[in-house]
């Protein structure tokens, strides 16, 4: 089945409280007149705050028609405890919804995964062996890696040539810990061993909490079955 997903689309710096002044307006606790004006306050033109938009309006506002019923229930996950990370639900819809941001996080989360560190180069060369070497790839990575920055998930040192991670952000077995498991099955686009989204590069900056299987099991879109090696696999259902 061919992906309905953009292969890039992810092309603007969006700041977290961009993203939650638009995930407040889906759950109905804020109006799009208070995004608007946000949007009006920091961007100079109306032809970038239409860019902006245009992503926020991907993520929360108006997702595509398969990832509709997804993103309501991360909306309702934001209802029922708004102590959730905002970082972690946005981090979820970004990652189902553009494979470019995904492949950013892997690779950041991959380089990143034993020092705690890597070069701005390093993501760059990896993102043009997968997209090619245009300046297009280049510039969406850094906005990307801008916009990770701003959702205080990593520091970028020493003008941006150095990426350092920051502390992990734990999720505590909750409902939205089992929501970007699923999303991280959603960018992945098959059946992963439980034992490996634990640490999937690209859910780095979050720590799930309690038992994966446990989690994955109070889930009515995701099945676990054990393979022929006797591993448990978690895939979605539809």
């Amino acid at each position: 089945m061919k992906s309905l997903s953009p292969q890039i689309g992810f092309d603007r710096f969006i700041q977290l409280d961009w993203a939650a002044a638009a995930l407040r307006a889906k759950a109905g606790v804020a109006t799009l007149d208070d995004l608007m004006e946000l949007l009006d306050s920091s961007h100079a033109g109306p032809a970038a705050k239409k860019k902006t938009r245009t992503v926020l309006n991907r993520l929360w506002l108006e997702p595509r028609p398969d990832l509709v019923e997804f993103a309501d229930r991360g909306v309702q996950i934001y209802r029922d405890a708004s102590d959730v990370p905002v970082s972690a639900l946005t981090w979820g819809m970004a990652l189902a919804t553009y494979p470019f941001f995904g492949k950013v996080a892997e690779i950041v989360g991959r380089l990143t995964a034993l020092h705690g560190d890597c070069t701005s180069a390093e993501v760059h060369r990896r993102m043009a062996e997968v997209y090619g070497e245009r300046e297009g790839t280049r510039r969406m990575t850094n906005m990307i890696l801008q916009s990770q920055a701003d959702w205080g998930v990593i520091e970028r040192i020493e003008k941006g040539k150095r990426i350092v991670r920051t502390k992990t952000i734990d999720l505590h077995g909750t409902s939205a810990a089992a929501w970007l498991a699923e999303a991280c099955l959603r960018y992945t686009g098959r059946a992963i061993p439980v034992a490996a989204i634990v640490s999937n590069p690209t859910v780095y900056p979050f720590v799930f909490g309690g038992s994966m299987a446990y989690l994955l099991s109070k889930s009515a879109v995701l099945e676990i079955r054990v393979d022929s090696a006797g591993n448990q696999v978690a895939d979605l259902t539809i």
